[in-house]
């Protein structure tokens, strides 16, 4: 053949050669896959978070964890997430990571001051301590996971506590996905919710659901992503992922409670014209569009 090419019996040779079976791909027809039965998604709070990795993020001080609570007791007593989201009951791990028992305590107290007594929460368990992503993390998970009846619901508040130091030939997205992989993996294969609480960065960004603090590699590994902001039309919750609908919902906070108010351009479109309605009710006279 030519110099520097390879002879055309050569290439034919190296394309018939059988490959080594590491080398395959576990390969599926579309036909075989269209014919295959599938579980139905789990929830564990239906149209929001469902089964696999999801990020929660959000501003200092906005919510987020009263927002997982509302979210956690839910799920451990069958009760109703968001005031009106009914949610199969299963048990919960909440990794506390920032707060400390005597707060979590004052928080639940708050959450049900309007009750005469608390709830049933022995399907909760409460840690606050936990090993880092790469040193036993998934392994405590996978004793969890095996010491109760029904794992449904992980929250670990927040994930800056269990990452790891980044690999340094790596860059930022390449280290924030190559961390989470392996949680992603884990809550994907068990059929398990798992919630990690995280901060937006300051000056946000035009897509609320791009303005999660540091590199895309945390979103971009993530099932689902929600984000809590509030503007001057009030409270949002954002979410978009691979198997739930996008979705902007407005949302109440009032001392721990947590309530769905409705679709949010829909609210704020309501909110628009009351406002509308009130000033046109306090000039009490025509009002002329000029004015």
């Amino acid at each position: 053949g030519l110099a520097g090419k390879p002879a055309r019996n050569d290439l034919e040779a190296k394309n018939t050669r059988r490959p080594s079976q590491k080398l395959g791909f576990k390969r599926d027809s579309l036909q075989d896959v269209m014919k295959m039965g599938f579980e139905p998604v789990r929830w564990a709070i239906e149209g929001y978070v469902p089964e696999g990795f999801s990020v929660l993020a959000g501003r200092q001080k906005l919510g987020k964890t009263w927002l997982a609570l509302n979210m956690s007791i839910a799920v451990a007593t069958g009760g109703f997430a968001l005031g009106k989201i009914p949610c199969e009951i299963g048990n919960v791990l909440y990794l506390d990571l920032e707060n400390g028992l005597r707060r979590i305590k004052r928080r639940i107290h708050a959450i049900f001051s309007r009750e005469e007594k608390l709830p049933d929460l022995s399907n909760i368990e409460i840690a606050t301590d936990s090993p880092p992503l790469n040193k036993g993390f998934i392994e405590a998970l996978d004793e969890w996971r095996c010491s109760v009846a029904n794992p449904r619901f992980v929250v670990i508040d927040v994930l800056q506590r269990i990452k790891p130091t980044g690999n340094r030939n790596r860059n930022a997205y390449e280290n924030d996905y190559a961390i989470f992989q392996e949680l992603q993996s884990w809550a994907t294969e068990n059929g398990i919710a798992v919630l990690g609480l995280h901060h937006t960065r300051k000056g946000g960004a035009d897509d609320p659901l791009e303005a999660l603090s540091g590199s895309n590699g945390l979103s971009a590994v993530a099932d689902t992503t929600l984000v809590l902001d509030r503007n001057q039309n009030g409270m949002t919750l954002y979410v978009r992922g691979r198997d739930v609908e996008e979705k902007e919902t407005a949302l109440r906070h009032d001392v721990g409670i947590w309530a769905i108010l409705g679709d949010a351009a829909e609210v704020h479109r309501t909110d628009e014209r009351a406002s509308i309605l009130s000033y046109l009710i306090d000039a009490n006279e025509i009002v002329s569009p000029g004015m």
